[in-house]
């Protein structure tokens, strides 16, 4: 027995919703706002930076360990400061580009009108949980004295990445909250204008 509606071959169809598309920074063709495209694109060159800095400090800890039989406590907390900053960052960085895991399964079946409504819903709270990460990072930010113990790092450094990355979020939200709008009055139209 054959299925009515025979699946495609390529995981492409899988993948790509047409709908989404057209709330998407595109970063190499320019679709979307300036900043948020050359943000998300320093933020990935960044998260390499970290990525290699976080390689050497466990590597220069694992051989300290194995080599010279003792541990480099500053390598563990430079290590610990790094895995924060790249956390958010890739946060960021994976929501500008649309990355995140999502269950698409209902709005892929909605009318486009009704699957924008579900976006705009889906990015008014994304922004608004954010909104309060924001608010919360900075009271964190505005009680915070100390420093770390070995490196001496104040923790508003560490601190600020969730602030920052929280901040980036809101605004790639709101964007796309936008977009929907504009979609749901006309669900019609080919591409966002860049820039938009």
């Amino acid at each position: 027995m054959t299925s009515p509606n025979p699946l495609p071959d390529e995981a492409s169809a899988y993948l790509a919703d047409p709908r989404r598309e057209l709330l998407e920074l595109d970063i190499e063709g320019g679709r979307g706002p300036a900043p948020f495209r050359w943000l998300t694109r320093f933020m990935e060159h960044l998260i390499a930076a970290i990525l290699v800095a976080l390689i050497v400090s466990v590597s220069a800890n694992v051989i300290g360990r194995s080599l010279l039989n003792r541990s480099l406590p500053w390598a563990d907390e430079l290590a610990r400061m790094l895995f924060i900053w790249l956390i958010f960052i890739g946060a960021a960085a994976a929501f500008a580009r649309y990355e995140h895991i999502a269950v698409d399964f209902l709005v892929r079946r909605l009318q486009p009108r009704a699957a924008y409504v579900l976006y705009l819903l889906q990015h008014l709270i994304i922004a608004t949980l954010m909104g309060i990460m924001v608010w919360g990072g900075y009271l964190v930010m505005s009680r915070s004295t100390g420093r770390t113990a070995i490196l001496g790092v104040p923790w508003n450094l560490i601190n600020v990445s969730l602030v920052l990355c929280s901040l980036f979020i809101v605004a790639v939200a709101l964007w796309r909250a936008w977009q929907c709008l504009r979609l749901i009055r006309n669900p019609d139209i080919d591409q966002p204008q860049a820039g938009d």
